[in-house]
């Protein structure tokens, strides 16, 4: 994608499906010259999804907070590089995934603080939540022994819940080697939780 920092990768393959009705009105906002509108509608419909993936890639709730802002104003920057070969779902998700790889390049320290659950706000100490937690860490250890750009594929297809088609276009890859990502990320998954058990 051109435009400021919200490039993703293009590449050949079969027609993109046709625009959700959602996915058509954002458009219809930019068209008209109303990118705040727009970026309001991604924000609404689209911050949620946008956070997790921060949040699971950086690790940290203020830090993925701030990387979700910086993200939908890459997008109002850069809606003129959409070129709908996906949702805007998986866009907006490129450009995030795009951000927090360049935020943990900046910042190695990090690289090891993988984060799928926060649960800082919560003081019970009961054996419940410290089974969770033990759970939580267990499968951060499992995820770091994961290469980066198939654990991005993995908590894309599951966290973000993308379908393989929209990974692929928010990882600027094929499909096909999408799901090729995927699935050694879940095998690498269960057999290093097979490990530990």
């Amino acid at each position: 994608m051109g435009g400021h920092s919200a490039e993703a990768g293009q590449h050949d393959g079969a027609a993109a499906p046709p625009l959700s009705p959602e996915d058509a009105e954002v458009l219809a906002a930019v068209q008209a010259g109303d990118r705040t509108l727009a970026v309001t509608l991604c924000a609404r419909r689209h911050g949620a999804a946008i956070g997790r993936l921060c949040m699971a890639l950086l690790g940290s709730r203020s830090e993925a907070d701030d990387l979700t802002q910086e993200t939908l104003l890459d997008a109002h920057a850069g809606f003129d590089g959409f070129r709908a070969e996906g949702s805007v779902r998986a866009w907006l998700l490129s450009i995030a995934r795009r951000k927090c790889a360049r935020y943990l390049e900046r910042n190695a320290r990090q690289r090891s603080r993988l984060r799928l659950v926060h649960d800082a706000t919560r003081g019970d100490t009961s054996e419940e939540l410290l089974a969770l937690r033990q759970r939580a860490e267990s499968a951060r250890a499992a995820l770091a022994q994961i290469r980066p750009s198939e654990r991005e594929a993995l908590v894309l297809r599951y966290a973000s819940e993308l379908s393989f088609r929209e990974v692929g276009v928010a990882c600027g890859i094929e499909e096909a080697t999408a799901r090729k990502r995927v699935s050694r990320a879940l095998s690498k998954l269960r057999d290093a939780v097979s490990i530990k058990e």
